[in-house]
């Protein structure tokens, strides 16, 4: 599978694009098809302090898996992500 992060707005920093490495591809293991994952970072413009917005864009076979998630760090957004992702991914294999 294919990772590849799109940070907008700021430079991700070592610690951060392994975690989105290690993270991500623990999603292989969900569902055997997937061909490659779009992370994108983002920092929304809002005085609130969860404005750290994480979207996985998951491409696989039929319709693509989108999660969005934001949250006060990248990493609990990521995570945040993976586990929804994670549940959706079991079930379009079980659906499959």
């Amino acid at each position: 599978m294919k990772i590849s992060v799109q940070a907008i707005g700021l430079t991700p920093h070592e610690p951060l694009e392994s975690h989105v490495d290690k993270k991500v591809s623990k999603l292989n293991t969900f569902y055997d098809k997937l061909q490659e994952c779009k992370v994108f970072l983002k920092v929304e413009n809002n005085s609130e302090k969860a404005n750290k917005t994480t979207e996985l864009i998951l491409v696989v076979p039929g319709d693509d898996i989108v999660v969005k998630k934001t949250s006060t760090s990248f990493e609990e957004s990521l995570d945040l992500c993976v586990d929804a992702a994670k549940k959706l991914l079991i079930k379009k294999k079980e659906l499959a």
